[in-house]
């Protein structure tokens, strides 16, 4: 007997509940847990909507909370800062990707969707890793955001032209070019509407952040922007961002926070369950040699993003390793340019994101002490650690 939707929703967070609980309690990461019974739950939750939607809320929230610790003079000197870096990343994590599928015989093709497979780390994973390790404030996090916001601009090009390819359309120098006006009017706007609306709404929200409708306002705005990306063919995650940074013009970050935790919290865990119901196996493992190279050049790629782009952006050594080393998970923009691939290569590729998942989440954790054990301890001042 089929169950209603109610009760499913009911059983599905019953269920996380208590793998979460589980994960505190073995110290293990609930990200990870979530994946794999996911997977688990592959044959009976497989193409639901609701829990897609639901997911895709979790992130938007998610990001748009992180959005709000990113004034916009603060953002732009991030990406002044991050461009050097973010061109190394397309270069070593994609572009070495392709060459590597190359000489395994890959098609051009195949190897390029293995390399945008490759390119981009998981936003959502390293953000909730960055926050619930409460490294936010580290001196390697804004660093990392921004590589990670350099990615969504890049990936949704990536995305257009496999689109194209798989479908049998020629890319041409326009259609690409209005891709690339989509995503400077969709970030200009944010800033233009942060800097000449939002910030004259301070009085407006001291007088009403306590009432209880103002979460209807606050989740709209990062939903819309959101789904505006979207619309125009790009990444809701990019358009979540970009609302918090038009929100964080208002100057109540912390009161607005508390407005939306709660709803990320709920949401949030049903995105990674779903990714894990996006994972098959059903057809074994193909090209497992080209596998275990992509993956460790996947991992050791991303460390040296880290390693060089991170002293091209100012950070020390061991700032800079630890930044590198929490940056080698994969996981929705992979899944996304995956599904547009054949049945052998989506294989390929769901074995690789989990894989790079699981290592990635596992090297996160461990980044600090792997970077003191090579480094020695950093300086630190007020208690938090600083560039050298």
């Amino acid at each position: 007997m089929e169950l209603n939707e109610l009760l499913g929703s009911g059983l599905v967070l019953l269920l996380l509940f208590f793998t979460g609980f589980f994960g505190t309690k073995f110290k293990i990461p609930s990200v990870i847990l979530f994946i794999l019974l996911g997977i688990v739950l592959g044959g009976v939750l497989t193409d639901n909507h609701l829990l897609h939607f639901a997911g895709e809320i979790g992130i938007v929230l998610l990001f748009f909370m992180l959005g709000m610790e990113f004034p916009i003079k603060q953002l732009l000197t991030v990406a002044k800062k991050v461009l050097g870096p973010g061109i190394l990343d397309v270069v070593l994590s994609f572009g070495i990707t392709v060459i590597i599928s190359g000489f395994f015989g890959l098609d051009y093709l195949s190897a390029f969707i293995v390399g945008a497979v490759v390119y981009a780390t998981s936003s959502s994973i390293t953000a909730k890793l960055l926050e619930s390790s409460n490294r936010l404030n580290h001196p390697e996090s804004d660093f990392m955001l921004g590589l990670l916001i350099f990615e969504d601009l890049v990936a949704p090009i990536m995305v257009a032209v496999l689109v194209g390819f798989t479908a049998g359309e020629s890319i041409t120098f326009a259609s690409i070019s209005w891709l690339v006006v989509k995503l400077v009017t969709l970030v200009v706007g944010a800033i233009l509407i942060g800097r000449s609306v939002f910030v004259h709404l301070g009085p407006f929200f001291r007088r009403h952040v306590h009432g209880d409708g103002i979460i209807l306002f606050v989740t709209g705005i990062a939903l819309a922007y959101g789904g505006l990306a979207l619309y125009l063919g790009l990444s809701e995650v990019l358009g979540a961002f970009l609302a918090g940074i038009m929100m964080a013009e208002v100057r109540r970050t912390h009161e607005i926070e508390q407005i939306v935790v709660r709803s990320r919290d709920l949401l949030m865990p049903l995105f990674f369950l779903y990714f894990g119901t996006t994972i098959q196996f059903n057809d074994g493992i193909p090209m497992v040699g080209l596998l275990l190279i992509v993956l460790t050049w996947s991992i050791l790629a991303k460390v040296l993003v880290g390693v060089w782009g991170g002293r091209m952006y100012g950070l020390s050594r061991p700032v800079a390793l630890r930044a590198g080393l929490s940056l080698t998970a994969r996981g929705e923009f992979s899944i996304i340019i995956a599904a547009l691939a054949s049945v052998s290569l989506k294989a390929f590729s769901s074995v690789f994101i989990l894989a790079s998942a699981m290592v990635g989440i596992a090297l996160f954790q461990f980044a600090p002490e792997i970077a003191k054990r090579i480094y020695g301890e950093s300086k630190s001042k007020d208690g938090v650690e600083v560039t050298q």
